[in-house]
């Protein structure tokens, strides 16, 4: 028999000081969902089926849907955006994938794995989906799927013209599946008014839950299509029927993460208490006020002005300046995480949920601006911190 292994425990491995946890996901969460991620329950029984009855018609709120079929999935946001793809795309199905990044590409490969027949529709860096170059290939291509990010997440892109390019391709006949995992309840997402036929997001960035909990929501359209499958999606953990099962018939799919669960009941507890409204209204003003004292202190924002994601917010690393170091120093020394980025020559702090505090962005703004002295990058904190200060009390 094996002897086991001289380990070191937790304690001796996690910092004695918690990082504030500032990058693209992911974010601080409340200690009320804490507080639920710690308790177990049995997954099936009526306990549980009382709190998914109320996940569900929360959730149709953040979704700003009417449709019944809400699932949660098992595992992060790429597992939710792998169920959208695996039951609306068959194989030979054509998908138009539109790429401003990272998760755009992942949504064309999730589909070519199952056999769809994909396009994509690579955007310039920095720059959002244009609709008229959408519908040209819309009209070319006829596809029957279309992926796009509300939010790349990678390029800290917003694609705003979101709602316009959804109804058109449902105007072309298609299905439309959106990544909405860094926007969902941080900025308006209307699927139904929107004509959008799969939502996604994860847990751990605008929902401010735990990381491994997702949440999917489908049209009545799109169930209809999962219902015509002539074959089971090649994925048994995340076909969607199965997953009716539990999220609907309070049935045995597989043991769910229960304690994920009652942390995301929690979290979507907590929005519906803020409303939208409110969150999104703390959203637009803190990340505004975080993108002025960015630029006050003389550092450059990512992108342009109309493609600026509120969620995440991309910073130009200054010549002579490694980005790496950035985020190694802010962590070391200021103990603040923030994230680098995909490729692009940027770092990213995110702004969702709990991250969206007054006291978090004043930390974090005074973190960077002396990362950045310390790297030999020329700043002005004071005057990044001040106009941070005059933004925040502008929008009180």
């Amino acid at each position: 028999m094996q002897t086991p292994p001289t380990v070191d425990s937790l304690i001796n491995i996690l910092p004695t000081e918690p990082l504030l946890m500032m990058g693209a996901g992911p974010v601080p969460i409340p200690h009320s969902v804490a507080q639920a991620n710690s308790i177990v329950i049995n997954h099936l029984g009526d306990t549980m089926a009382k709190i998914i009855h109320q996940m569900k018609e929360m959730a149709r709120y953040v979704f700003q849907t009417e449709s019944r079929w809400i699932l949660g999935v098992a595992g992060p946001g790429s597992a939710a955006m792998e169920m959208s793809v695996c039951n609306l795309v068959f194989p030979g199905t054509r998908v138009l994938s539109v790429c401003n990044g990272y998760f755009g590409r992942r949504f064309g490969e999730m589909a070519s794995r199952v056999g769809g027949q994909v396009d994509y529709l690579i955007v310039p860096d920095g720059e959002a989906a244009q609709l008229a170059v959408v519908r040209e290939h819309l009209e070319r291509l006829r596809p029957e799927v279309l992926t796009i990010a509300q939010g790349e997440t990678s390029s800290t892109v917003f694609n705003h013209t979101l709602p316009q390019i959804t109804k058109l391709a449902r105007d072309y006949g298609c299905y439309v599946i959106v990544d909405a995992v860094c926007t969902l309840s941080t900025m308006p997402c209307e699927m139904d008014n929107w004509k959008i036929d799969a939502v996604v997001t994860g847990g751990q960035k605008g929902l401010s839950s735990i990381p491994g909990v997702s949440l999917i929501a489908f049209s009545e359209r799109a169930w209809e299509r999962i219902n015509a499958r002539t074959a089971p999606p090649p994925h048994w953990c995340l076909d969607a029927k199965l997953a009716e099962q539990f999220w609907h018939n309070a049935s045995y799919h597989y043991t769910a993460p229960v304690s994920g669960i009652l942390a995301l009941h929690e979290a979507l507890h907590l929005i519906c208490k803020e409303t939208l409204e409110e969150r999104f209204e703390r959203h637009l003003r803190c990340s505004l006020g975080l993108q002025r004292g960015v630029e006050a202190m003389g550092l450059s924002l990512y992108g342009a002005a109309e493609s600026r994601l509120n969620s995440v917010v991309g910073i130009q690393v200054p010549a002579g300046v490694n980005r790496a170091e950035i985020c190694k120093q802010i962590s070391l020394k200021y103990r603040v995480e923030i994230s680098g980025s995909f490729g692009l020559d940027i770092v990213r702090i995110g702004q969702m949920g709990e991250q969206c505090r007054a006291h978090h962005l004043f930390r974090t703004l005074h973190a960077l601006g002396s990362t950045m002295k310390d790297l030999g990058a020329d700043v002005d904190v004071a005057a990044g911190v001040a106009e941070l200060e005059r933004e925040l009390q502008r929008g009180n």
